[in-house]
């Protein structure tokens, strides 16, 4: 919930003083808020001035997700910015609910509207609720800014209360966070997952937004898990229901999208280290398909716990970044460091899977001078502490 009162925080700015001051407010330099604001308040209101420039940090802040295009005209919440979609990954599951023939969907726990926006865009009639009267309240100004008003209607309610039957299709993004942070029990939720996959089941589809790590144990049977990940980071996990592939799982790399379907393979072999190093994406990680991307590059495992595949080829692959390996090291600081001064190593990327060495603070110890570049993986081969060095590939 938002302590903040609609009446106060939002209303004024959507006032055409209050347009106005956004107007004028917008793209201010951190460093000079203070004199622009100064200088507002001579003519306007010390509260809307407040409330002007808050929005306009807000909305540079959600650039990153929404794009400054959007974000300039659209009004943001603090929490809003912080929990909303990355809208390359909400047009992402708006496209898919699309293919899926989904013409209406109840948008539940809707926050600033974020999902809501991209369906509509895609050209889907939505139901957009949250219980809380300034979230709902940002969502509903969202609609009509973007100029969506006609396919959204915000709707301020209990969404275990709202009957969703004349919709194809639900979303349901619960709360993860509390008071005290990140919740991981998926019963904590608001409202628990529980409640989430019973409303799931009742629908022809849903898609219910989960945390990444949620436990696969914790996945229903009969739902698709899927790992979204845009960029290289994993954002968000997704089950899906009424689409035909109950208890597949898959990997979605964004942009693309670049799909990796589940094949129920085993864990892979641990090998010795080839001559390439391969990082798996995020989202293949989440997933558990380390063991497709390996089949797929003809490799291994460097160690049964950590999720790096060796090879002795070079393939290109979506799914996994690669490396050439040109050295192999016990864990040592020391010898670390006469090995990059020998290379004339200057610029480091320290990258860790398996190791309780904080990269900077290696980096700090190590100093590396000279012109080369080079990548450091600390890590575990066969049990024991080690330094993989090389290169992208």
């Amino acid at each position: 919930m938002n302590d903040l009162d609609p009446a106060v925080f939002l209303a004024p700015l959507l006032t055409p003083e209050g347009r106005a001051l956004l107007d004028e407010v917008r793209g201010t330099e951190p460093a000079r808020e203070l004199a622009v604001a100064t200088r507002l308040r001579r003519d306007h209101p010390a509260a809307l001035v407040s409330a002007a420039m808050a929005q306009a940090l807000l909305r540079q802040r959600a650039a990153a997700k929404f794009g400054a295009a959007d974000a300039e005209r659209m009004f943001f919440t603090p929490n809003g910015v912080e929990q909303s979609t990355r809208a390359s990954v909400a047009t992402y599951r708006a496209e898919r609910m699309r293919a899926l023939g989904v013409t209406s969907v109840a948008d539940l726990c809707c926050g600033i509207g974020g999902d809501a926006l991209a369906l509509a865009r895609a050209g889907i009639r939505v139901l957009a609720v949250d219980r809380d009267p300034l979230t709902a309240a940002v969502a509903r100004a969202n609609a009509d800014a973007l100029g969506l008003a006609d396919l959204i209607e915000v709707r301020e309610a209990d969404v275990t209360e709202v009957d969703v039957s004349p919709y194809d299709a639900v979303f349901v993004d619960p709360a993860r966070r509390g008071g005290r942070g990140r919740i991981f029990d998926p019963e904590a939720y608001s409202p628990p997952l529980s409640w989430a996959v019973a409303t799931a089941l009742k629908s022809p589809c849903a898609a219910l937004k989960i945390a990444p790590g949620i436990p696969h144990e914790a996945i229903p049977g009969a739902a698709e898990a899927e790992w979204i990940s845009d960029g290289g980071d994993v954002k968000e996990a997704v089950l899906w229901f009424g689409t035909g592939t109950e208890g597949a799982v898959r990997a979605t790399l964004l942009p693309g999208p670049r799909l990796l379907l589940g094949r129920g393979l085993a864990d892979p072999e641990v090998r010795s280290v080839g001559r390439y190093l391969y990082e798996p994406d995020g989202a293949v990680i989440r997933a558990h398909l380390v063991a497709e991307v390996a089949e797929d590059l003809g490799g291994g495992l460097i160690d049964p716990t950590i999720a790096y595949i060796t090879a002795d080829e070079h393939h290109v692959t979506p799914y996994a970044t690669a490396y050439e390996i040109t050295d192999r090291l016990p864990f040592s600081v020391k010898k670390l460091k006469a090995l990059l001064r020998e290379r004339e190593v200057g610029v480091l990327t320290v990258k860790k899977r398996g190791s309780a060495v904080e990269p900077e603070e290696l980096r700090k110890k190590v100093k590396p001078q000279g012109r080369n570049s080079a990548t450091v993986f600390l890590t575990r081969v066969a049990g024991a502490p080690t330094m993989l060095i090389g290169r992208p590939a």
